[in-house]
């Protein structure tokens, strides 16, 4: 299987997810089955089967998160050595020319990737785009809504 890119940040954010779930939540929705359980009937005990479907939820959300991690290829912004042009990690600042609006995004993997908090996956048709250009470039970008020129105003390790 291919190696994914993410961030340190978000290996740090699904790390901090996982051990909730594995530490916290998981030995919550124990003791709760234990506890519906003890009331007697299971075939009729709303407590007990939403419990259990809880810790299924979980339970899959903690593989999820260990696969992701697992395919994970952790890339650290602080180390790249190539400051002058857009890659992997970067915060770009852009100027669309159609409009003269500045928009801020960070590159980022797929699973990372949250268009309300400006992370936009590497694989995206603008980080496409964007990817080996450097300051004061134009830019081409083929997205949904049509193509959109942009001008690369800032580059940010940040």
């Amino acid at each position: 299987m291919n190696k994914v890119p993410m961030t340190v940040e978000g290996a740090n954010l699904l790390n901090v997810e996982l051990e909730r779930l594995k530490n916290i939540e998981r030995p919550m929705i124990a003791r709760e089955i234990g506890e519906a359980r003890a009331h007697g009937d299971l075939r009729e005990n709303a407590e007990y089967h939403a419990a259990k479907e809880r810790q299924g939820l979980v339970e899959a959300r903690i593989r999820d998160i260990e696969a992701k991690l697992g395919n994970a290829n952790i890339i650290d912004i602080s180390k790249i050595t190539t400051r002058d042009q857009v890659v992997f990690g970067c915060t770009v600042h852009l100027l669309n020319i159609a409009t003269s609006v500045e928009t801020i995004f960070k590159l980022v993997g797929d699973d990372e990737a949250d268009y309300k908090k400006n992370k936009i996956s590497i694989h995206s048709p603008i980080a496409r785009a964007l990817v080996g250009k450097k300051v004061d470039d134009v830019v081409e970008a083929k997205t949904p809504a049509g193509t959109v020129e942009y001008e690369i105003t800032q580059i940010e390790f940040i």
